[in-house]
């Protein structure tokens, strides 16, 4: 019994140490390797900006293309499903430049957190959610309001 357990232990720490990389799809990738349909769109939207790099990951079983990139200065990141389909734009904008009630949104939620910084979540041409990275007492979080500053049903 006691050869058991520290192998049993031994076991369950390989494989809990194993299944992030189970779980991480996320892979950068070459521009040669995304589809054409894929570099049209990542062109069309990273016109003059800089790219940091081109990301392949599985969202629910299906493959996504993320296009990381400086553009006008700050960070700029979309998502393009394998058929050239511009899914998301996730864009970094001054928390001053908001909509007074989508600031107040944040930083209600960010409570006694210190707001670091803000994107904007486009889908389908539109702005869903805006989204403030947040730091309480050392620790990093993550918040998000509509459009209209108000708290959302579901994340986005």
């Amino acid at each position: 019994m006691k050869i058991i357990k520290p192998i049993t232990f031994l076991a369950a720490c390989l494989i809990a140490l194993g299944a992030p990389a189970l779980h991480a799809s996320e892979k950068s990738i070459p521009r040669a390797q995304l589809p054409a349909a894929v570099q049209k769109t990542a062109d069309e939207q990273s016109k003059g900006a800089t790219i940091k790099r081109y990301i392949m990951d599985n969202e629910g079983g299906k493959p996504e293309y993320e296009v990381e990139m400086n553009a006008n200065g700050h960070s700029k990141d979309v998502t393009i499903a394998p058929d050239g389909t511009l899914l998301e734009v996730e864009e970094q904008v001054e928390l001053s430049s908001l909509p007074p009630a989508v600031a107040e949104g944040l930083k209600l939620k960010a409570g006694k957190g210190t707001i670091t910084m803000v994107e904007s979540l486009t889908k389908k041409e539109h702005i869903v959610a805006y989204e403030a990275q947040v730091v309480t007492a050392g620790k990093r979080s993550e918040v998000q309001v509509g459009p209209d500053g108000k708290p959302l049903d579901h994340e986005e």
